[in-house]
């Protein structure tokens, strides 16, 4: 299996409730359209220092990860962040991994929006042959 990316559009979530509360056009909501790497050894969503100021996202924690180079860092955790893929979404925060490094989808929002990695075409899709079944009223 090769590497897989998923094109993904990533918003800053509390700009989506100001929005809502009629404070800012639609307009000013910051969103970002791009390409990640489907990462399934991650935790949850990593961007870098310019998305995280382009978006403008603050703090909400910090934690250590490993990195790719097997170096352990103190990172900052931002958000939250709305994770849009096809049909789905869910809101995270998001690890900021030093640098200009590559946009990491990972397994948490992976599983919460209920996507299947692929291996043999090589992309993220949604799952086939999935019947949702409504669980029976009990009396």
């Amino acid at each position: 299996m090769g590497l897989v990316y998923a094109d993904i559009e990533i918003i800053n979530a509390e700009d989506i409730a100001v929005y809502n509360r009629g404070y800012i056009k639609k307009e000013e909501v910051r969103s970002e359209k791009l390409r990640s790497l489907v990462d399934s050894g991650a935790y949850t969503l990593c961007i870098n220092e310019s998305m995280k100021n382009q978006l403008g996202l603050r703090k909400v924690d910090e934690m250590e990860a490993e990195l790719a180079n097997g170096k352990i860092e103190k990172v900052d955790v931002v958000g939250p962040i709305v994770i849009k893929f096809l049909n789905r979404r869910t809101t995270v925060d998001a690890a900021v991994l030093p640098g200009d490094s590559e946009i990491l989808l990972g397994c948490i929002p992976l599983e919460d929006m209920d996507v299947v990695i692929d291996p043999k075409e090589g992309t993220l899709t949604l799952p086939r042959g999935r019947k949702y079944l409504a669980k029976k009223k009990i009396k």
